[in-house]
This record gives C-alpha cells, structure tokens and sequence, in this order.
C-alpha cells in the first residue's frame, strides 16, 4: 500500500484531523471519493478478523472490575490463568482507542502467557471508553497527564496487593499507551519492568527517576515517534540505565495492531511479541 495513505491515517489518527478531512485528502491522493471509499476499510480496523483468544476461552478467568485510582474508580478488564497460583502482573495500556476489544484480546493473550493481566480503560475519568473511535480519540485529548499517570501508578499498588498477584508488576504500552508507560515508568519506583510499543518518550529531564529494566519496540517508518529517539537514548545512556531498543524496519506505526490489515506487519509484531514475553520472564519473578 502506498505509504502516502498510511501516513495520511496515522495523521487522522493521532492528529488528529477531522473525518471529512480526512477523507477529502485521501480522495485527493487516490484520485476520487470512489477510490478513497474502497481504501477506507483497509486502513480502518476491524476488529472482528483479528481475535486471538475467545473472549469465552476456557483457559481463562476474566473479569470486569474497577480498581480505585487518583479520579475515582477506574474500570479494568482482567484475564489470568486457571486454577493458577499467584502470577506476575502486567498492565496493558491501550492505544487512542480506549479500551477496546483489541485491547481486551491482547490482555488474554498476556494472561495466557502465565500473568496476571489488567488492561485499565484510562478514558474512565470521562466515563469509559465509547463505541465511536472518532469520539474515543477526541475523549483522549481531554485527559490529564498527570492524572492518567497517578491513576496508571494506582493500578500498580493495586496488583501489588491483590490476591491472585505476587507482588510483581509489569506494564506494557501500545501506540498513545507507549507514552503513558514511560510517564509510568518515571513515577512508579516500585515498577519491576517497563515495555513500550511506539510511544512518545518521557521527558529527559525525568530519566534519573526510572528504576526499573526497559524494553524499546519502534517502527522503522515512524516518522513522528522515531524523532524523540536520539535525545531519549543519550538520556539513558548518561543516567546509566538498563534498557533495550528494537527498530523493526520497514514495520509502520501501530505494526502490532492486527485489527487493521494496512499496518499490521505479522513478521515485527510476533518478533516483538516474543521479545515482550522473553523480558518479562526475565525481569518479573514468577
């Protein structure tokens, strides 16, 4: 697919840009409303097509629960294990999406992988995430930082604690999620392993404050990520800390995200899945 279109949607995405912009550019390069309609479900998700693991998968105990957090209560989907003893935990973070049902696939795919998975639906200050994604993004513009973070540090104490846990804790970030994780990372000392999917970067200013080992996904075509790469890894090479970086070349923005087949790339997702996974196991004790 031409990258033109690609950037276009990465732009309507994160911008982002109203849908009738939106489309009156696309139409613009692909040379008609006709052509541009056709494009439309390829770059759009669907979220139908990429289930990985049955939202009834028998393997699993899944719950929708709230944890409370800096705003209140914060509204989570969890997966863990059968009949499992007490597991490390993960937090998922999503995307500009909210919570969504991808989201909710990739916290049972974690939990399948022997952890405790939260998957916090961050938009829950403003009610919880919506079906529309258009209103679900322009919702994301409206959080506060610093409230998502206390609200993302809470839901570590709270898998410090909780029952079915054994006190390690873990997050993991995707796309918008990516840079939520490294605000986490920067404010939660006790945070035992950090993992970003093309996130923006925290401040260098706050890279003296992370404590715990990081995991470093970014897409080769990712332009807008990929400027705050360089400052980032002086940052972290002058503060002595432990951290891996992977560019996948050729991948685009989002390339984990099966559930759009313009972006997805299967060959850097399951490398950087098993990468993820193999961190993890290293970092938080089972």
């Amino acid at each position: 697919m031409d990258q033109r279109f690609i950037d276009l949607y990465d732009e309507y995405t994160h911008a982002p840009l109203p849908r009738r912009v939106f489309l009156a550019r696309l139409a613009r390069l692909t040379g008609g409303v006709a052509a541009a309609a056709a494009l439309v479900p390829l770059l759009e998700s669907n979220y139908a097509r990429a289930v990985m693991v049955p939202i009834d998968d028998r393997r699993l105990e899944i719950s929708r629960l709230s944890y409370p957090g800096a705003t209140g209560a914060v509204k989570a989907y969890m997966a863990r294990p059968k009949d499992a003893g007490k597991l490390p935990a993960v937090i998922v973070i999503h995307e500009n999406r909210g919570l969504n049902s991808h989201i909710e696939d990739v916290t049972r795919r974690m939990a399948l992988e022997g952890y405790l998975a939260l998957g916090p639906d961050l938009l829950s200050p403003l009610g919880a995430t919506p079906a529309d994604e258009d209103v679900a993004r322009e919702m994301i513009g409206k959080l506060k930082g610093e409230q998502t973070t206390q609200n993302l540090v809470s839901a570590v104490a709270f898998l410090k604690q909780h029952a079915h846990g054994n006190g390690q804790v873990g997050a993991v970030g995707f796309c918008w999620g990516g840079g939520p994780v490294g605000d986490l990372v920067v404010n939660a000392p006790d945070l035992n392993a950090c993992v970003v999917y093309y996130g923006r970067q925290p401040r260098a200013a706050d890279i003296e404050k992370i404590r715990a080992p990081l995991l470093l996904h970014y897409a080769g075509l990712d332009q807008r990520i990929n400027k705050g790469i360089p400052a980032f890894e002086e940052a972290l090479k002058k503060a002595g800390k432990q951290y891996t970086l992977y560019m996948y070349e050729g991948a685009n923005h989002a390339f984990n995200n099966d559930t759009s087949e313009a972006r997805y790339n299967k060959q850097a997702a399951d490398l950087a899945w098993a990468r993820t996974i193999a961190f993890f196991k290293d970092n938080l004790k089972s």
